[in-house]
């Protein structure tokens, strides 16, 4: 059975999705973009600014649904320039600490609202 996963802490859906579900142990958290969700808005500041914005998004749906950083398994990075890698990895790092998921990254020609990444995610209650 699915249960649909909702806070106000991360950036509501701009279109026919949900910011995740669960099925059973596993949480399919959608591709969530650098929007802070008190404002609305896209947070300013460059790659460094906009991954951290994403991940604490990830990390609002994350405590939601009783989960934390520890529990993602696998995570999908779309950048819109390849050469943001090195400092969206330096931001990542300090999320994922120990025992960290897999990971795919990827390029990509353009992301939602014109910003530089999108980050989804795959979590398991252990």
């Amino acid at each position: 059975m699915k249960k649909i996963i909702s806070t106000k802490n991360a950036p509501a859906a701009v279109g026919p999705y949900s910011q995740a579900v669960m099925v059973g142990d596993t949480l399919y958290i959608s591709g969530q973009v650098p929007v802070d969700p008190a404002t609305g808005k896209v947070v300013e500041g460059g790659i460094e600014a906009q991954t951290e914005q994403v991940l604490k998004n990830i990390g609002a749906i994350l405590k939601e649904a009783g989960l934390d950083y520890s529990n993602v398994v696998k995570t999908t990075c779309l950048l819109a320039d390849m050469d943001n890698f090195v400092p969206m990895n330096g931001v990542y790092a300090k999320f994922f600490t120990q025992d960290m998921p897999a990971r795919a990254a990827f390029g990509v020609v353009r992301l939602p609202l014109g910003v530089m990444v999108e980050i989804e995610a795959i979590a398991v209650r252990s």
